[in-house]
């Protein structure tokens, strides 16, 4: 009986959590923001799917103006619903097939035209990171399909929405701050 009482117990706590938003900026004022959860216990592997997300959404804007939202508890079971997450480096991978380990299809497959009407959805590819708005490819919201997509722990002041493109693509590096930098105040 008592072995009983401590199982449910232990049970009935919740598993801790943590939080992560991020934002999108695509072309021509479009952008995306979101939130996600995912279990402390996961957060050590070096790749995350949407098998191990417990909550997910997402809202798009175009110049501030709400296009619509998605959230994973709307999946049926024609959704396009792929996720990667690095949590070790902090960003969703880009560039890949949408529907493999360096892709993203959030209610928005590979032509980014199945997100439902009203519907809204998010699509990293081979081609494009774009968005589909009532069942329309954004064709006008494409960028580079390796820009950077970094992901935030939830509460921080200041969300990055990407805008550099990896793998040698214009990727704009830190300034180096070097002792000259200091000037007389320099601990060298």
């Amino acid at each position: 009986m008592i072995r009983t009482a401590v199982l449910v117990a232990l049970f009935a706590v919740p598993a801790g959590a943590a939080d992560f938003e991020f934002c999108w900026e695509g072309a021509n004022g479009y952008r995306m923001e979101g939130r996600m959860t995912v279990p402390d216990a996961l957060l050590d592997r070096p790749l995350l799917t949407h098998d191990d997300v417990t909550a997910f959404t997402i809202q798009g804007f175009k110049d501030d103006v709400p296009l619509g939202a998605w959230n994973m508890a709307q999946r049926h079971p024609g959704t396009a619903w792929n996720l990667s997450f690095d949590p070790r480096g902090m960003v969703f991978p880009t560039g890949g097939m949408h529907d493999g380990p360096k892709g993203q299809a959030w209610n928005a497959g590979g032509r980014a035209d199945d997100c439902g009407n009203p519907g809204f959805g998010f699509n990293s590819g081979t081609n494009a990171q774009d968005l589909c708005v009532n069942n329309v490819w954004r064709t006008d919201s494409m960028i580079n399909r390796y820009t950077r997509f970094p992901v935030h722990p939830a509460g921080q002041a200041t969300l990055d929405c990407g805008g550099a493109a990896l793998l040698g693509r214009t990727v704009q590096m830190p300034r180096l701050v070097t002792p000259a930098a200091y000037g007389k105040n320099s601990p060298w």
